[in-house]
């Protein structure tokens, strides 16, 4: 079981100082990976409901900050050495593909290969608004991105011709260390699971029970197999609140029990004595798993 932190580039964690620290700590505890959030803008006074809490509106609120994740991941990666660097989750449609392809493949380069991208469609329209990008569109607008990035991390002239990505015989240069980068769909409804079985290295729910969990990774590994795709090679992330306390190892072991690969926990919950904390969760729950 892989172990990662969730939320890294926020509360403290926007701090400079305190960012580097965490990272650091959080690699020395065996946690495979930080996945950082994003919004480019929150609108004060949005009317769109947040997905994943009962109130419909985000923790922290509108005034919380949230730096940048590619630029807050190419911090901390130079202070790193091993621990993976990911955007859980990174709303691609308000993104330029060819743009954003070449600021990953970047990272990953000077990453020495330890980027995963988690990407998402969005549910903030006002958002999208804000940034003169169309809302409606948003889900086929991000199935032809991912193919347009991936065209110009694996080809050595790229082309694509898409609805609204274009381009001919384009070099993109560097390229991934490891041929590309892992695409992480992120999302707890089924139009997010069908779409990781069709095009995604990875599926991140961002809620559910256990049951409804195996029920989402049920229909990504039959839409993979729809898809002529091997489900085995999807893997499974989902969050792991429940992964922290006394029952720590009981959860984590039922999640893998669904084929959960890996397992995300708040980095919120390590915000007071960040090293000691991690290190014992390091300690306490990361070692006895693996």
């Amino acid at each position: 079981m892989k172990f990662a932190l969730a939320f890294s580039n926020t509360g403290p964690f926007s701090n400079p100082d305190k960012a580097v620290a965490m990272a650091q700590a959080a690699e020395a505890a065996g946690f495979e990976s930080l996945w950082t959030v994003e919004h480019v803008v929150v609108p004060s006074n949005y009317d769109s409901p947040y997905p994943y809490d009962a109130s419909g509106k985000m923790p922290g609120g509108e005034e919380s900050p949230i730096p940048d994740p590619l630029i807050w991941l190419s911090f901390v990666a130079a202070a790193t050495q091993t621990i993976n660097l990911a955007t859980g989750i990174l709303i691609l449609p308000q993104r330029n593909p060819v743009v954003l392809a070449k600021e990953l493949a970047t990272l990953d380069h000077l990453s020495k290969g330890r980027m995963l991208l988690g990407i998402g469609v969005g549910w903030l329209e006002e958002e999208f608004d804000a940034l003169g990008v169309p809302f409606a569109d948003r889900g086929k607008r991000n199935d032809d991105y991912v193919a347009a990035m991936r065209s110009l991390w694996t080809q050595e002239k790229a082309t694509h011709h898409g609805e609204f990505s274009n381009f001919d015989e384009c070099i993109m240069r560097p390229q991934p260390v490891n041929g590309t980068i892992p695409i992480h769909i992120g999302g707890h409804t089924d139009i997010a699971a069908r779409r990781a079985g069709r095009l995604g290295d990875g599926f991140f729910p961002g809620k559910g029970t256990h049951e409804q969990l195996a029920r989402s990774f049920d229909i990504v590994r039959d839409t993979a197999r729809q898809c002529g795709r091997n489900p085995d090679a999807i893997e499974m992330t989902t969050g792991g609140n429940g992964a922290i306390g006394p029952n720590a190892l009981n959860e984590v072991k039922g999640l893998s029990d669904i084929g959960v690969a890996r397992v995300i926990v708040p980095s919120f919950l390590f915000y007071r004595d960040t090293a000691d904390s991690l290190a014992r969760y390091g300690d306490e729950v990361i070692s006895k798993i693996n």
